[in-house]
């Protein structure tokens, strides 16, 4: 169970750099009056995206460490 919640917390990670790497490329080529990617949303809407993804991460990460805390000994 473990492992498999580190594997999700990667996931959601880096997939929020994904997106805002997406989001950066999208806006420039919109300011070139170019699109690249047909049928996504606008460059606003996947920076929001990717920040939802970037804080389900991090409260992942700070749940797995508020759980190592409480299981050490005193």
């Amino acid at each position: 169970m473990k492992n498999m919640e580190s594997i999700i917390r990667s996931a959601f990670f880096y997939g929020a750099f994904v997106v805002a790497i997406m989001a950066v490329i999208e806006k420039i080529a919109n300011i070139m009056k170019y699109t690249l990617f047909k049928g996504i949303p606008e460059p606003s809407r996947l920076l929001e995206y990717a920040a939802i993804g970037l804080l389900f991460s991090i409260a992942m990460q700070l749940h797995q460490i508020r759980l190592l805390l409480s299981a050490k000994p005193k």
